[in-house]
């Protein structure tokens, strides 16, 4: 079928000892949220095509758990209300009250079915159109026991907000019960929590982060977008970023 927190407890020790890492000069082309349930039979495809689209360095991919299936006879262990707010926060700014699971929001513009591939690649194609999208570089730095976000300057009339997404790279999930009853399914960047590190108004920022400070359960990753409006009405995605910051981590984007 189609259905239609930010936690305060440090990261381990072991990424305080992380090695210096940069990311964001890539200049990714699209951000990729998917809306996803453990309790939706019809999600699978699309946490499977999640993972690979998060394995392209070209990508920004994130999943967001919702909770508004729990209901159903499962409860989503990584689903996050603020998660469900936010999907709904797009439909009000959209105007479509388009929200169901598996659903694909593309760079803050466009949704798609969350498992059908080529309708993202159509839709990031379609957000390209607009210049704004993905014009302001994010960059990353990992080092020291902190993250060093530097938001490179715009057009003076772009303006919007700066979060942070503490992410963990894959979450494998025995559910017990509802539709997806006796699978294990594989969830890939999934946010564990949003931090606003301030304001953009098309001037260059710069925000210092001790890791000890980003919250999330078991966090490995990050990913930092710039995006337009707010977050009761949020808009398009001026940019963002991807970073590993686990000690072992050799892979950027």
């Amino acid at each position: 079928m189609l259905c239609g927190r930010l936690v305060s407890a440090p990261l381990v020790a072991g990424l305080l000892a992380a090695s210096c890492v940069v990311a964001g000069a890539g200049e990714p082309r699209a951000l990729i949220e998917l809306f996803t349930s453990q309790g939706c039979s019809s999600c699978p495809p699309a946490d499977k095509l999640l993972g690979e689209l998060a394995a392209d360095p070209s990508l920004v991919a994130l999943s967001l758990p919702i909770d508004y299936w729990d209901y159903l006879g499962w409860k989503d262990t990584l689903a996050s209300p603020g998660h469900s707010a936010r999907q709904r926060a797009y439909a009000r700014v959209r105007g479509d009250r388009q929200v169901y699971t598996p659903q694909i929001v593309v760079n803050g513009a466009v949704h798609v079915l969350g498992s059908d591939k080529a309708a993202v690649e159509h839709a990031i194609a379609q957000t390209d159109h607009n210049s704004a999208i993905m014009s302001v570089p994010v960059l990353l730095s990992v080092g020291g026991g902190q993250l060093n976000v530097k938001i490179a300057a715009g057009k003076e009339h772009l303006s919007g907000e700066v979060w942070l997404c503490p992410l963990t790279k894959a979450i494998p999930v025995e559910i017990g019960r509802g539709e997806n009853h006796g699978r294990m399914i594989t969830y890939h960047d999934v946010v564990r929590g949003w931090l606003k590190l301030g304001d953009y108004s098309g001037s260059e920022e710069t925000w210092t982060v001790p890791l000890t400070e980003i919250a999330g359960e078991q966090g490995d990753s990050v990913a930092v977008m710039v995006q337009q409006g707010t977050k009761e009405k949020p808009g398009i995605i001026l940019g963002t970023a991807y970073a590993p910051i686990g000690r072992h981590a050799t892979e950027i984007r």
